[in-house]
């Protein structure tokens, strides 16, 4: 059954699980757990940090970082379409007494510098203390130009602001720059990671571990987010079991998402010959277009009931939801989506008749 919900859903692989089960294991909450300090160490010397922690969410990942960055009462500059902002459930705002001051998000994935400068608050019993501002990589998919999160961070640091990467899938990011300039996934990851006071970056998307994310920051830093972690309930014990999957697929499952994007890209090609010539598709699905493994398409309301119906009684899992009058689907490969599985959701597409 072709899954294309989202990279969440990955199943650990048999070598995966192999080295889960062989994992030396220890007390994290005492520092000893010797399978989640390897992972630590690995991860901050491959992104270029002084140290990382280990975490079950990418959730509180940002979350810890927002309250390392800001005390009750700060503000953090995010997008309007940030995980940090809309998707993770208030936790700045209700967990951290942090005022979210959103910005537009471009058509690009990107905020625009000037409205960036203009939240900027004076200093001013009135404000909000502006301290943070963050950004995320990829974000719906697109990739944010290396040299304009640059610019990002040279206005922040101007500023006297800190600067966050919500880098859930930053090496799909790395991936799609690697391909663009013929150059290391591994060199690209640190590149968009030397702009950033912290990241965060997830094990259980596209990399496929069953559950983890990492913050990335200086050690002091990441010493005062142990504690923060603790507060929110993300300490864990004999965590070497999950921590030897993230060590995995930071050794084993980067370099292969460019699998991933290539599969994307026929899927979308695919989509597209059916927007230009399917008898009820055409001038009815909208195909945008896609930089790494996810995939937009937006479907006319006179068919969209319809054909989402006839992709799930074909076994296509894909998810839904209202746009602007239409109906988008969002298609996404990783690990458990291979070349049979995007022939299989084409087949279906292109056989969708209305009953």
């Amino acid at each position: 059954m072709p899954d294309f919900r989202s990279d969440t859903v990955t199943q650990p692989t048999a070598a995966m699980r192999a080295a889960m089960q062989a994992a030396p294991l220890g007390d994290d909450v005492f520092g000893d757990d010797p399978s989640v300090n390897a992972l630590q160490d690995h991860a901050a010397q491959l992104l270029g940090f002084e140290a990382a922690l280990f975490a079950p969410t990418g959730t509180q990942t940002n979350l810890i970082a927002l309250m390392g960055h800001c005390q009750r009462g700060d503000e953090a500059i995010v997008g309007q379409s940030w995980h940090t902002y809309r998707w993770e459930g208030g936790g700045m705002a209700v967990l951290g007494s942090i005022q979210p001051q959103p910005v537009e998000t471009q058509a690009d994935g990107t905020l625009r510098l000037a409205d960036i400068a203009a939240a900027i608050k004076p200093d001013d019993p009135h404000f909000a203390r502006t301290r943070l501002v963050v950004l995320e990589n990829t974000t719906g998919g697109q990739v944010l130009p290396t040299p304009y999160i640059a610019e990002v961070a040279q206005l922040a640091r101007a500023r006297g602001l800190s600067t966050h990467l919500d880098g859930a899938r930053l090496f799909n990011a790395a991936t799609a720059n690697a391909a663009a300039n013929g150059s290391d996934v591994y060199a690209e990851a640190r590149a968009i990671c030397a702009h950033f006071d912290t990241a965060s970056v997830c094990l259980s998307k596209g990399l496929g571990a069953p559950v983890g994310s990492l913050l990335l920051g200086t050690r002091d830093f990441i010493r005062q987010a142990r504690r923060t972690r603790k507060i929110l309930g993300g300490a864990m014990r004999q965590a070497g079991l999950l921590a030897a999957a993230g060590q995995h697929a930071l050794q084993h499952h980067v370099r292969r998402l460019a699998d991933d994007h290539a599969l994307l890209h026929e899927l979308a090609q695919g989509l597209q010959q059916a927007a230009h010539t399917h008898p009820l598709l055409a001038g009815r699905l909208v195909v945008h277009p896609a930089q790494t493994n996810i995939l937009f398409t937006d479907v006319d309301a006179a068919v969209a009931p319809q054909f989402t119906a006839w992709l799930a009684q074909g076994g296509v899992r894909v998810t839904s939801g209202a746009h602007g009058g239409q109906t988008r689907l969002r298609w996404v490969t990783h690990l458990d989506v291979g070349a049979a599985d995007v022939a299989q959701a084409l087949a279906r597409v292109q056989a969708f008749a209305l009953a």
